[in-house]
């Protein structure tokens, strides 16, 4: 079993996406193999009383570029389970400026991977919104200095995607 003085020495991981349903899994995953983790949030007040105590909550908005710096700082690894499917109006273009925003300022911010699942998935030859801003992450952060990675999680019984594999 890991001390509290080993989990200090790993990096930050940055969770977005925490109240929802694979995100709130994930956070109790990561709080449980005892990574540092800060999660951001649109509405931190309803996040703060389902973290661990150790756990930072930060509010910022994907789609507000100017609330993303505080979360990015002193972040290795961010989860980016961000969705705009509740949203009014468009659906894809909000996805995908909301995904624009957030690699932007990562890469300002140094972070060194992000781990992406989407809220779309592939109809027929259509790709999710993220796709394009995959292709196009080169222009933000030149040369590239974090893979990308999209993953899967297993049920609550199996382990989760690590943030520095």
């Amino acid at each position: 079993m890991e001390s509290v003085t080993d989990s200090r020495r790993r990096p930050l991981v940055l969770l977005t996406g925490a109240t929802g349903y694979i995100g709130g899994r994930l956070l109790k995953g990561l709080e449980k193999a005892r990574w540092p983790v800060r999660c951001l949030a649109r509405r931190p007040e309803f996040l703060r009383p389902r973290v661990a105590p150790n756990t930072e909550v930060v509010k910022g908005d994907c789609l507000d570029p100017a609330s993303l710096p505080p979360a990015l700082t002193g972040v290795h690894t961010a989860y980016y389970l961000v969705h705009s499917m509740g949203s009014t109006g468009q659906f894809e273009e909000e996805d995908r400026q909301a995904a624009r925003n957030f690699a932007s300022s990562a890469c300002q911010a140094g972070v060194r991977r992000i781990i992406y699942l989407g809220g779309s998935g592939l109809t027929g030859k259509r790709c999710p919104p993220i796709c394009g801003v995959v292709k196009k992450l080169p222009t933000f952060c030149a040369p590239l200095k974090f893979p990308l990675s999209s993953f899967a999680l297993r049920s609550s019984s199996g382990p989760v995607a690590s943030p520095l594999k």
